[in-house]
């Protein structure tokens, strides 16, 4: 996958708000593609935890990584709390938002969430890419 720009959508929603509404907002990322992200890392379980092969831990619906958990508790989050689903989207949102000023508003920013290794990363972006046109809102590749 480029650096292509990535024209993430503006779609209708529902009236009703939810944390990924609102922590997308707040960091002005997509929320669709936070819950895509969500979809695919626990299918949506925010108790999910995830021991990794190198020793790390992944934590929440957005399966936080403990490699993030020093500079998030230098903000005051700390790792028990990512079991709070609004506090892991919120994060996760900040997470990914960081990766857009990196990388603009593209696959590679939203693949750059997993991994910025370019193998690891593009593939992640494809599943996250995949998700969202399984769902109707993007173009299938």
């Amino acid at each position: 996958m480029t650096g292509v720009a990535l024209v993430l959508l503006t779609t209708v929603q529902p009236a009703l708000a939810d944390c990924f509404d609102d922590a997308g907002t707040y960091q002005s990322v997509n929320p669709n593609v936070l819950r895509a992200i969500a979809w695919y890392e626990s299918k949506g379980d925010p108790t999910a935890v995830h021991r990794n092969s190198n020793g790390s831990i992944d934590v929440g619906e957005l399966q936080i990584n403990s490699i993030h958990f020093p500079e998030l508790e230098a903000y005051g989050v700390s790792p028990s709390s990512l079991r709070d689903q609004c506090v892991n989207i919120y994060v996760a949102a900040w997470h990914l938002k960081q990766k857009m000023i990196k990388y603009g508003n593209t696959w590679d920013a939203i693949g750059s969430y997993h991994s910025e290794t370019p193998r690891q990363r593009d593939q992640y972006a494809r599943a996250i890419q995949g998700i969202l046109a399984s769902w109707g809102l993007v173009s299938p590749r």
